[in-house]
C-alpha cells in the first residue's frame, strides 16, 4: 500500500500571507495589524499532548525556543498526555482564542476521529493550522538476535514462522502500530500485536527480546539502534536518511512509493485572530529555517516542515481520510 506525500512538501517554507479578504479591507487589514502587533505581551503557553522525553516533546522544545526569541515572548513547553494525545488536543481546542494557549500536535490528531466513537472535540473545526512543522520517519527494527539481516531475510523468516513472532507498538491505533499493520498486511505475513503505552516500554522490550520487532520513530530508535541493541532493517521515508545511511528505505526495497511518517504541527483555537495566526505562522517558518534548528533536527533523522495555514489544513484533511481507511481495514477501536 501507497501513501501520499506531504501537501506542498517539496515547496517548504512558504511565507504565509493573510487571506486576500484581509488584505483587500483597508480597515480590516490595520485592525489585523494591530492585533498582530500587540501579542504577545505575555509568555505563550505550548501544549505537548505526549510525555516528556519522546519523540514528539523533543522536538517541540526544540522549536519553543526559537519561537520565542521570533516573537519576543518565552514559549513555555507543557505537556498533558494521555489518551493518544485527544486530552491535549480538547484543552486547546477549548482554551481562549487569544494567541496564548497554542498546541503541538501529532499525525494522532488524524486518526483519533477514526479510532474513537464520540471525541470531546472536533479537530477539523474546533482548532485552527497554523503550520506543519516536521515530520520523523519511522524505522523497522528487529532484536539484535533475531537472525534476519535485511528486510528480505525478515519477510522470508516471518513467513515461516505465521502468528509465532510479536511485534510493539506505542498504543493500539498509534502510527507506529498502524505502519507495522501495513507492512505485513502488503507482504501476506502475521505477526501478535503487543500495545504499550508510549515508545519508551516498546523500545526496551523490543531490545530485550520481550518482543521481536517494531516500527517506530527513528528519533526514539537510534539510541538503541547505534548501541547494537537494535538491529535496523528498513525506513518508512521516501529515501535514506543522514543519521541511518547504510539503511534503505521500504520503497526502494520492498514497497516502491511506501511512505510513512509520524508528522507534526502547530494549531490554535478555532476563533485565534488571523493576524495571530499569520504573525505566529511566520515565526515557525524562521525557526525551520534556522541553521542550528535544522542541524539538531537532522541529527535526529527529523525533516522540517512549514508551509501555510491553508496548507496545512489542506493536510489535515486528507491524512484524516487516508487513516480513516486504514484504520477501518485493521479493524482497530479505542472506545
Amino acid at each position: 500500500m501507497t501513501s501520499s506525500p506531504l501537501v506542498g512538501r517539496r515547496a517548504l517554507l512558504a511565507a504565509a500571507t493573510l487571506p486576500a479578504a484581509l488584505a483587500a479591507n483597508p480597515a480590516a487589514q490595520a485592525q489585523g495589524h494591530a492585533q498582530a502587533h500587540a501579542w504577545p505581551q505575555r509568555p505563550v503557553r505550548l501544549i505537548i499532548p505526549f510525555p516528556p522525553g519522546g519523540p514528539t516533546d523533543i522536538v517541540a522544545r526544540v522549536l519553543a525556543e526559537r519561537i520565542g526569541r521570533e516573537i519576543g515572548q518565552a514559549v513555555v513547553a507543557e505537556n498533558r498526555p494521555g489518551a493518544n494525545g485527544n486530552i491535549g488536543n480538547d484543552a486547546v481546542a477549548k482554551a481562549e482564542p487569544d494567541g496564548y494557549t497554542v498546541l503541538y500536535n501529532t499525525s494522532s490528531i488524524a486518526l483519533s476521529p477514526a479510532l474513537y466513537a464520540q471525541l470531546p472535540y472536533d479537530a477539523l473545526r474546533d482548532l485552527r493550522p497554523v503550520a506543519l512543522t516536521a515530520t520523523i520517519p519511522l524505522v523497522l527494527a528487529v532484536n539484535a538476535e533475531l537472525p534476519v539481516r535485511d528486510v528480505a531475510g525478515f519477510v522470508a523468516h516471518l513467513r515461516a514462522r505465521p502468528g509465532q513472532l510479536t511485534y510493539g507498538s506505542a498504543g493500539n491505533g498509534n502510527v507506529t502500530h498502524l505502519a507495522a499493520f501495513m507492512l505485513l498486511r502488503a507482504q501476506g505475513l502475521e505477526a501478535v500485536h503487543v500495545p504499550y503505552r508510549g515508545s519508551a516500554p516498546a523500545l526496551l522490550d523490543a531490545a530485550a527480546g520481550r518482543v521481536q520487532f517494531l516500527t517506530d520513530t527513528v528519533n526514539s530508535a537510534l539510541p538503541l539502534i547505534r548501541d547494537g541493541r537494535l538491529r535496523a532493517l528498513a525506513v518508512t521515508s521516501p529515501r535514506r536518511i543522514a543519521p541511518l545511511p547504510d539503511v534503505p528505505a521500504l520503497a526502494e526495497t520492498l514497497m516502491p512509493g511506501f511512505e510513512v511518517g509520524a508528522w507534526q504541527g502547530m494549531m490554535l483555537p478555532a476563533r485565534t485572530p488571523e493576524a495571530i495566526v499569520a504573525r505566529l505562522n511566520g515565526a515557525v517558518l524562521a525557526a525551520l529555517a534556522d541553521a542550528d534548528v535544522r542541524a539538531r533536527l537532522a541529527g535526529q533523522g527529523t525533516e522540517p516542515l512549514g508551509g501555510t495555514p491553508e496548507s496545512y489544513g489542506a493536510y489535515l484533511r486528507s491524512e484524516t481520510a487516508r487513516w480513516g481507511r486504514v484504520i477501518a481495514e485493521s479493524g482497530v477501536r479505542l472506545d
